[in-house]
């Protein structure tokens, strides 16, 4: 049984990052989607498909979907808790759907494309958050936010796009969407104990999660240097990060049961 008053201080804390994030992005000033990001380094067209590597290189989130699919539908795994199990698919479904929404956007890359691109990464952001919750904190806390935490997901995404055909682009709330749930997850990792045997599987997560982020902003120079540019690079590491989560599942054991 957990120390009652430093729980509720440490989910003070949860809450109040929260709270902070909100009022900052609130009174920020809105701002569009940069034109430059539809911009890749490496727009090679190979076999008739423009920006090739960008496009196939989105079958790693396919592959890594549907395993975890077949893996979590055919039982809770041990690594896992059998009452997030719809977290869990959510999830890989989410990562499953990448494949297809962003390789629809670096077809064509758009404002317009570039939807379809994030509303399948919504699924997957908010799911893996709800997952954390109910691993660290509250597994009834975990169930609950996930349906509540896809729709603000998906409406981020309908927010944004519907800014910008008003000719007044606001990325905030899908910035809060993307960004926020991974300065949140280190936090609950740090305050609450995981109930299985360790959290190096969710750190990889985030170490591959922040590679991806850097190889996309090095898009250019990595492309240089690699011959094969940041973007593509961005999305094999992306799709690896699901990977360990889905090696996490299978292979992290339970430590003690949590209501």
């Amino acid at each position: 049984m957990q120390n009652y008053p430093r729980f509720v201080t440490k989910l003070g804390l949860i809450f109040g990052l929260v709270l902070g994030a909100l009022v900052i992005a609130l009174f920020s000033p809105p701002f569009p989607q940069d034109p430059s990001y539809h911009v890749f380094a490496d727009h090679r067209e190979i076999l008739g498909i423009r920006n090739f590597w960008n496009v196939v290189s989105n079958l790693a989130f396919l592959f890594v979907g549907v395993a975890g699919l077949l893996v979590v539908g055919r039982k809770s795994p041990a690594g896992g808790i059998p009452d997030l199990r719809m977290g869990y698919l959510v999830f890989f479904a989410g990562v499953a759907l990448i494949a297809a929404g962003s390789g629809f956007y670096n077809l064509n890359p758009s404002n317009g494309s570039l939807v379809w691109d994030r509303l399948p990464m919504t699924l997957s952001f908010m799911a893996l958050f709800a997952v954390i919750v109910g691993e660290n904190i509250s597994v009834t806390s975990g169930i609950r936010l996930l349906w509540p935490l896809i729709a603000a997901g998906m409406l981020s995404v309908g927010y944004w796009h519907f800014s910008e055909l008003q000719g007044k682009g606001d990325l905030r709330a899908y910035a809060l969407v993307q960004f926020l749930p991974m300065l949140l997850i280190p936090v609950i990792l740090l305050l609450f104990r995981s109930p299985f045997s360790g959290n190096a599987w969710i750190w990889l997560v985030l170490c591959a999660y922040g590679a991806s982020k850097v190889a996309e902003l090095a898009d250019a120079a990595i492309f240089e240097f690699l011959g094969i540019g940041g973007h593509a690079l961005k999305h094999l590491l992306a799709a690896l990060g699901a990977l360990l989560f889905l090696a996490g599942l299978l292979l992290r054991t339970p430590i003690k049961k949590r209501t």
